[in-house]
């Protein structure tokens, strides 16, 4: 049977992460979940330790500082594969990412290279959200494809089931986005390299425990990682 584990990065989730482990372990047997946590001041990796201590199904991986999303995805993700995953899931630790929705992950990770879950392959389907936030977004989803050309209907959605082979195939370890662009840059080198992908829709719902991330220095970087995919695609440096 695939292994099959989701990497959970951490930052101040003191409140969902009791929540969201065992939700994640209870959708199949065979899940796995490893914490990615960036030296969290509420307590959350010694939350992710005890844990750890209850399951051998969870891993954690702790990291100095708070470095920023790409980075420790770029380490939970090679941690995941050390492990010998056969199959990485990439989800928030919010909630804003349903558990329910990882058996349809599953199911389409059996004849497809990656599947990813959409905020807009079936209109938007984003809850508790501001209208203008909503906006912000989705326009900043219609730059990036407009800038990058990738038929992907959510450039910016976290939400992925990918195969260890995939993972390998793209270099991931090279992303160079530190923030939410990450999963731009991880796009891009989807289509790039030939993955087979599909997309799914699910429901979005903004967090109702913790703080959000989010800050104008990640809206930035995604402004002009864009360019610079385009740019080193075409000199063949990607």
């Amino acid at each position: 049977m695939p292994r099959t584990i989701v990497v959970l990065p951490t930052y101040d989730e003191a409140e969902n992460l009791p929540l969201i482990v065992p939700r994640i372990l209870e959708q199949a047997g065979e899940l796995e979940v490893l914490v990615v946590d960036d030296d969290s001041p509420d307590g959350t990796g010694k939350i992710a330790d005890a844990l750890a201590a209850e399951s051998s199904r969870v891993h954690v991986l702790h990291r100095r500082a708070k470095q920023g999303l790409g980075a420790a995805y770029r380490a939970g993700l090679a941690r995941a594969l050390e492990l010998g995953a056969d199959r990485v899931i990439q989800m928030d630790a919010d909630f804003s990412h349903p558990p329910d929705e990882i058996p349809t992950l599953l199911a389409g990770i059996e004849e497809h290279d990656v599947v990813l879950g959409s905020r807009y392959l079936d209109g938007i389907t984003v809850v508790n959200w501001p209208i203008e936030r909503i906006l912000i977004s989705w326009f900043g989803n219609r730059y990036a494809k407009w800038v990058t050309r990738l038929p992907i209907s959510d450039m910016t959605g976290g939400f992925r089931c990918v195969r260890r082979e995939t993972l390998e195939r793209i270099g991931f370890e090279r992303i160079r986005a530190d923030g939410y662009a990450f999963q731009i840059e991880m796009n891009y080198r989807f289509v790039h390299f030939g993955a087979r992908i599909l997309e799914i829709p699910f429901f979005f719902v903004d967090r109702t425990r913790g703080e959000s991330k989010l800050s104008w220095r990640i809206g930035f970087e995604a402004l002009w990682i864009v360019w610079w995919l385009r740019i080193a695609d075409r000199l063949g440096r990607l």
